[in-house]
C-alpha cells in the first residue's frame, strides 16, 4: 500500500530545498567570508603604510 503524503508539507519542502540550492550559488559567486574582508583590509593598510615610508621628501 502506498504512503500517504501531505502535498502542503511536500510542496513546501521542495521549496525549501530549491530556495536553499540558490543560497548556496548565490554565496559561492558573490560571497566572500567576513576573515577574507578582514584580511584584504590589513593587506591593503600594510601596503600603503609600506608605500609611505619609502617616499622621498621634497
Amino acid at each position: 500500500m502506498a504512503e500517504i503524503v501531505n502535498l502542503n508539507k511536500a510542496r513546501k519542502a521542495r521549496a525549501r530545498q530549491e530556495a536553499e540550492a540558490q543560497a548556496a550559488a548565490r554565496r559561492t559567486k558573490h560571497g566572500r567570508t567576513k576573515a577574507e574582508k578582514a584580511n584584504d583590509v590589513r593587506a591593503e593598510a600594510r601596503r600603503q603604510a609600506l608605500l609611505d615610508g619609502t617616499k622621498r621628501e621634497e
